[in-house]
């Protein structure tokens, strides 16, 4: 049996040469990974330079901050307008109020300051100090995709007076229960 392959290969490379010879001003699709997946495309996009950061370095770019804060909102499954107050006075182009991003109007915003403040303390002061302790803790390893965390119940063995499980390899004993 003969396989269409061949031919589809060669009518999709006849038709994006059309498409090239066509529209020389536009530029090229990214070429596909080793999957045949075609990788995303970046768009750069221009921030203007943060204004009121208190917890972040006074020097982090504008990229920078959009990359932390785009990581956070993932963390915690919302958006920016959870910590950020709209400015009714500055209209986008799409006809909606742009966020006021140095506002510090909403309380959600005092406890993202606050909550930043004790992730870099437990990395630096407690995780950091422990040999090969594996990946710094995030927002996300207690929020896990949710703004507020799930409540953790042991499991019932636990309850029941079953003695918990033993502590990883290269962990000390005194980090169970007695």
């Amino acid at each position: 049996m003969k396989s269409i392959f061949p031919a589809l290969a060669a009518t999709a490379a006849l038709t994006l040469a059309a498409i090239a010879v066509t529209s020389p001003a536009q530029t090229p699709a990214p070429a596909p990974d080793a999957s045949g997946a075609a990788p995303p495309t970046v768009v750069h996009r221009n921030y203007p330079p943060p204004k009121n950061l208190q917890v972040l370095p006074k020097d982090t770019s504008a990229e920078e901050v959009h990359k932390i804060m785009h990581e956070w909102e993932g963390d915690l499954g919302t958006e920016c307008s959870t910590c950020h107050e709209a400015d009714p006075n500055n209209i986008g182009p799409n006809g909606r109020p742009r966020l006021n991003f140095a506002d510090d109007s909403k309380k959600e915003k005092a406890t993202a300051r606050l909550m930043y403040k004790m992730v870099e303390e437990i990395n630096t002061q407690y995780v950091g100090k422990i040999d090969n302790s594996g990946m710094p803790v995030t927002c996300g390893t207690c929020h896990r995709g949710k703004l507020s965390p799930d409540p953790y119940f042991p499991p019932k063995e636990r309850e029941e007076g079953h003695p918990a499980p033993a502590p990883p390899t290269g962990m000390s004993g005194s980090m169970t229960k007695p």
